[in-house]
C-alpha cells in the first residue's frame, strides 16, 4: 500500500511543484512568444484563473474519486482484475505496456473531445485561453477532469495496470502537459530531436492555433508517435512558430481570463 493514502498525493505534489517551478523559470528566461498584451497585461489574470480552475477541478475529483487513479489500480490488483494479470505478464513488462496503453488512451480521448460536439463544449474551456503557457495545461473544466478519470479508470481496471506504473503515468501526464504547453523556446537542434520521441512546446502549440485545420492536429501530450501513426501530425504552423495566433477567435482575449466566465463556457450557446 506504498502509493495509497498520503503517499500518492504527496509524490504527485512534489512532481508537480518541481516541474511547475522549473518551467516557470525557463519560460521567463527563454520565451517563444514575446507578446506584451499576453505576457504582461493579461498574464496575471490568466494565471489566477487557470490556477483557480486547477484547484477547483482537483478538489472536485478528490471528492468523487478519493483514491484517484493509483487507488483504482490497487483496488483492481486486490481483486485480480485485468488482462495483464490474467495472462501472467511479468510486473516490469506489465508496467511498460500499461504506460504506453494509457498514453494512447489519453491521445484517443483528446481526439474524441474535438470530434463530438457535446464534449467539445467542455474542452473548449482549455482552448479558449488566449495565451499558451504552462498554466494552460492546468486549465481543464472540472467536468472534463471527471470524465477523463472515468475513462482512465476503465482502462486501468481492464488492463490490471500496476499501481506504480499508474502513479508514474499520472506524474508524467502532469509534467508532460506543462512542458508541451510552456511558452518555451528550445534550441532548434534539441527541439528537432526531442519531437521524434516526445511532444514539444512548438509541436503542441500548433494544436492551440486559431486555425481549425491546425487545431485538429498534434493531439499528443507525451509520446509523439500517435499523431504520426494516425496522420494527425503537423510539423509547422502556416504562420510560423513566432507569429502563430492562439486561442478561439469567437471569445476574444479578455473574457476567457475570467474565472466564472470560463467555468460557465460549456453551458453557453455557440
Amino acid at each position: 500500500m506504498l502509493f495509497y493514502g498520503v503517499a500518492e498525493p504527496l509524490w504527485r505534489l512534489i512532481a508537480f511543484g518541481t516541474a511547475f517551478a522549473l518551467l516557470a523559470v525557463l519560460e521567463l528566461s527563454h520565451p517563444r512568444l514575446e507578446r506584451p498584451e499576453l505576457m504582461k497585461a493579461l498574464k496575471a489574470r490568466r494565471w489566477a484563473t487557470n490556477l483557480s480552475i486547477l484547484l477547483l477541478s482537483s478538489l472536485f475529483l478528490r471528492i468523487v474519486f478519493p483514491a484517484a487513479a493509483t487507488g483504482i489500480a490497487l483496488w483492481a490488483d486486490a481483486r485480480g482484475y485485468g488482462i495483464l494479470p490474467a495472462l501472467g505478464v511479468p510486473p516490469l513488462l506489465s508496467g511498460v505496456i500499461a504506460f504506453v496503453v494509457l498514453d494512447f488512451a489519453i491521445w484517443l480521448e483528446h481526439v474524441v473531445y474535438h470530434k463530438l460536439p457535446i464534449l467539445w463544449r467542455i474542452h473548449r474551456v482549455h482552448h479558449a485561453d488566449p495565451g499558451v503557457d504552462l498554466t494552460t495545461a492546468l486549465r481543464f473544466h472540472p467536468l472534463e477532469i471527471l470524465l477523463s478519470m472515468v475513462w482512465k479508470a476503465a482502462i486501468i481496471v481492464a488492463l490490471g495496470a500496476p499501481a506504480l506504473s499508474v502513479l508514474l503515468f499520472e506524474m508524467v501526464l502532469n509534467a508532460g502537459a506543462m512542458f508541451n504547453h510552456a511558452n518555451l523556446r528550445l534550441p532548434p537542434g534539441v527541439e528537432r530531436k526531442l519531437r521524434r520521441f516526445i511532444v514539444t512546446p512548438d509541436m503542441h502549440r500548433i494544436h492551440h492555433s486559431v486555425e481549425r485545420i491546425e487545431t485538429d492536429s498534434n493531439y499528443g501530450f507525451n509520446l509523439a508517435i500517435w499523431d504520426r501513426l494516425f496522420s494527425t501530425y503537423v510539423a509547422q504552423p502556416a504562420s510560423g512558430d513566432d507569429a502563430i495566433e492562439t486561442g478561439l477567435k469567437a471569445y476574444g482575449r479578455t473574457e476567457p481570463t475570467k474565472l466564472v466566465w470560463s467555468l460557465m463556457l460549456p453551458f453557453r450557446r455557440g
